[in-house]
């Protein structure tokens, strides 16, 4: 029996160091994975970068154009880099749960903007519909509709 028990202790600190080694790995892997997303990111900015300005011409409207497109670019890179950097950090699983909670969002803005157009609309119509009664019976609008210049 004392050899189970002098096994024992030997048994767990190969178990400790396995986990530890494990739990390395593991840390080294994400950070190569991170380290990597960094990089695939910053590559797919510099060649966006270097693609505008092979294609940079001078005309005024043409520029404009193309800072617009290049602006928008910028900013679809950067919604691609935030899930992926998710991704890495965390799983699918949260990746869905991240993207459910701002759609979620975006609908509550997509619902505030929609009733604020309405009340801002139902505001103008309510604000024309009262000039219109003032001028038609105004001095100057009785004058012209009866003939009287």
């Amino acid at each position: 029996m004392e050899n189970s028990n002098e096994k024992e202790p030997v048994e767990n600190q190969n178990r400790k160091t396995t986990l530890i080694n494990a739990a390395a790995a593991a840390s080294q892997k994400q950070k190569s994975l991170l380290q990597r997303v960094d990089n695939d990111i910053g590559s797919l900015v510099d060649n966006f970068g270097l693609l505008v300005n092979a294609t940079r011409a001078n005309d005024p409207p043409v520029r404009n154009s193309q800072e617009a497109f290049m602006m928008e670019m910028r900013a679809a890179l950067l919604l691609v880099s935030e899930p992926k950097q998710t991704a890495v950090y965390s799983g699918f699983a949260s990746l869905n749960d991240h993207i459910d909670r701002k759609t979620d969002v975006f609908r509550r803005l997509v619902d505030d903007t929609n009733s604020s157009l309405a009340r801002i609309g139902e505001e103008a119509s309510a604000s024309l519909r009262q000039l219109e009664s003032h001028y038609y019976y105004s001095t100057f609008a009785s004058s012209l509709l009866s003939g009287d210049t």
